[in-house]
């Protein structure tokens, strides 16, 4: 709040020493620079946001991928093992 405060003194003292157009230049160049400063903030944050949201699907698809190669892996060790020992079974 103090530097707030400390800028809300600047500008009277602006209002009080300067001349009518500076005045008006200086509070267009405030108003520029804070209207950039809440644009780059907001996309700062749609980016991140972004972001979060892709490593979560690529996060998601990497765990259904891991799911469905150990299904696989699971399906053929049981195909080998029947496979195996069916006719170990029927030799004994």
């Amino acid at each position: 709040m103090h530097t707030h405060d400390f800028l809300l003194l600047l500008l009277l003292l602006l209002l009080l020493l300067l001349s009518y157009e500076v005045v008006a230049e200086v509070v267009v160049v405030v108003v520029v620079v804070v209207v950039v400063m809440v644009v780059v903030v907001i996309v700062v944050v749609l980016v991140v946001l972004v972001v979060v949201v892709i490593m979560m699907m690529v996060m998601v698809m990497v765990e259904v991928m891991v799911v469905m190669v150990i299904v696989i892996v699971v399906e053929v060790a049981v195909v080998l093992v029947t496979q195996f020992l069916t006719p170990l079974l029927f030799y004994f």
